[in-house]
């Protein structure tokens, strides 16, 4: 008897655990995200985020065997209270030019203040959930077919998440 896997939903998470000297300044990339992301939440660049965006594609291609190519970055600000509507990067019109992964960075975040929710079908077992804490300095990379949100902010303080997409190669 043989076993194939047809598809699978891989979640990458943890937190992101620089070299001495050589640390992300996420103090740094939360000024950033106020200076550098457009009315579109679209973010341009900086040398924090380039950090953090080198040292994700190369641990992901070093331990899983497979490429990440950077598409879309969005810095978000989410207020006391506030959270995200439900999200999808796919573009189901337009599957081509739709990313293969998303990938949620906190950048500053209040302690234990907020989750991250995944929604998934597990075959006929429709409209499951996984969620997870999403902390300073965390990440999670999940494929772009799954719909998310962030759930309310409950600290008192701004929460700040990057979010980017890529293409799988």
């Amino acid at each position: 008897m043989e076993k194939k896997v047809l598809s699978e939903i891989d979640i990458y998470f943890g937190q992101i655990k620089m070299p001495e000297n050589f640390e992300i300044d996420r103090e740094k990339l939360c000024v950033d995200i106020l200076l550098y992301t457009n009315y579109n939440n679209e973010f341009s660049f900086s040398k924090s985020w380039d950090i953090l965006q080198t040292y994700l594609r190369e641990h992901i291609n070093l331990e899983y065997k497979f490429t990440l190519v950077h598409k879309k970055t969005f810095g978000n600000i989410y207020y006391p209270n506030q959270y995200s509507p439900s999200l999808l990067h796919l573009d189901p019109v337009d599957l081509k030019n739709s990313p293969d992964y998303v990938m949620l960075y906190g950048v500053n975040v209040g302690k234990d203040s907020c989750k991250l929710f995944i929604e998934y079908d597990d075959n006929r077992r429709k409209g499951r959930s996984w969620e997870i804490i999403l902390n300073d300095n965390d990440f999670v990379i999940f494929p772009s077919t799954q719909r998310y949100h962030i759930t309310t902010n409950k600290s008192e303080q701004l929460n700040f998440i990057l979010t980017s997409t890529y293409e799988f190669i």
